[in-house]
């Protein structure tokens, strides 16, 4: 009796599907979350794909992206002939061209919501440790005194999921809080943090004394905050991006910092990842920089892995995809 159960358990580890992750580690998947997807698959790392992309290629039926790799690049998706879907850990898609990928006949995944309340924390931090001068330049040229949060005005660019959680921890530092959306959300979630809604941006940035950039990274939002922009803000204001580093023109950014146009930036992206070391912005005294960990802590990254095996899952046994990315 042993025995057969022992077989039985061993053939339906055998008839696990395969698929393809960056990395175990550094960059890629941590070792604490891999148990997630060893549950229902089997694992290739690139590393050992790209040693025999022959073997392993035909194999493969999911891919799991992770700060960006696997890249879905031509190359190796003509190795991938039995590829079902591609799924991206994290909410953003501007990397991926999903009208390419789906000609492959290829899904693309996302997970999304799973991710705001720590990046919404994320923002909340970098808006506290910059106005209150948690962590000092070397040069110690930072004003000697710090900025209340309580009582001031907040200023949300991008009012939907990670944006009305910021709106929500902001309401509790009795902040007042003004947001730009593409649309406007209705008056119970308004009612509900507080929040009024700035039809133009202009006027969100000359009067806010903290900006939060919470937008996805589309054509539309490229460079979205640059040199007009940030003249707009007010001398004493600080920039928050927590969205995608190509937002913030970072070379304006450098000019307002340097010149006292803004008072500070408090940023967890930028472009590219990691800064060269010799960046100007690595150099600034009122820069408070952070390497993308918005979405860094266990719980959510266990969240997001266990979201993206659904995704896959569902894909492989041509399901309904519960986070399926359309292609526009």
């Amino acid at each position: 009796m042993f025995l057969n159960v022992f077989l039985s358990q061993q053939e339906m580890a055998d008839n696990k599907p395969w698929v393809l992750i960056s990395e175990v580690g550094d960059k890629g998947f941590h070792e604490d979350v891999v148990d997630i997807i060893n549950q229902h698959f089997h694992i290739v790392c690139l590393k050992e794909f790209l040693q025999n992309p022959a073997l392993h290629g035909p194999k493969i039926q999911g891919m799991f992206m992770w700060n960006f790799s696997p890249a879905a690049e031509p190359s190796l998706l003509s190795c991938l002939p039995s590829l079902k879907v591609i799924a991206n850990g994290g909410v953003g898609i501007d990397h991926l061209d999903v009208p390419y990928i789906n000609s492959f006949g290829v899904k693309v995944t996302n997970t999304p919501g799973v991710v705001s309340d720590a990046t919404a924390d994320m923002a909340m931090a970098l808006l506290l440790a910059s106005a209150r001068t948690v962590i000092e330049g070397e040069s110690n040229t930072f004003p000697s005194y710090n900025f209340e949060v309580t009582g001031s005005t907040l200023g949300i660019i991008g009012m939907g999921h990670i944006g009305y959680k910021v709106a929500q921890r902001s309401k509790g530092f009795n902040m007042r809080i003004l947001y730009h959306n593409r649309n406007r959300r209705s008056v119970e979630d308004e009612q509900a943090v507080g929040a009024s809604y700035c039809e133009k941006l202009d006027d969100l940035l000359k009067e806010s004394d903290f900006v939060v950039v919470v937008v996805n990274l589309t054509p539309d939002t490229t460079g979205l905050i640059s040199h007009r922009e940030l003249s707009l803000m007010k001398p004493t204001g600080t920039l928050v991006n927590v969205s995608r580093g190509l937002v913030v023109d970072q070379d304006a950014l450098v000019k307002a910092l340097m010149s006292g146009t803004i008072r500070a930036a408090a940023l967890d992206v930028t472009h590219p990842e990691p800064l060269p070391r010799d960046h100007p912005l690595l150099t600034l005294p009122n820069v408070l920089i952070t390497p993308h960990i918005g979405t860094n802590t266990r719980g959510t990254i266990r969240k997001m892995v266990q979201m993206m095996v659904d995704n896959v899952l569902a894909a492989m046994k041509g399901l309904a995809v519960p986070n399926e990315v359309k292609a526009k």
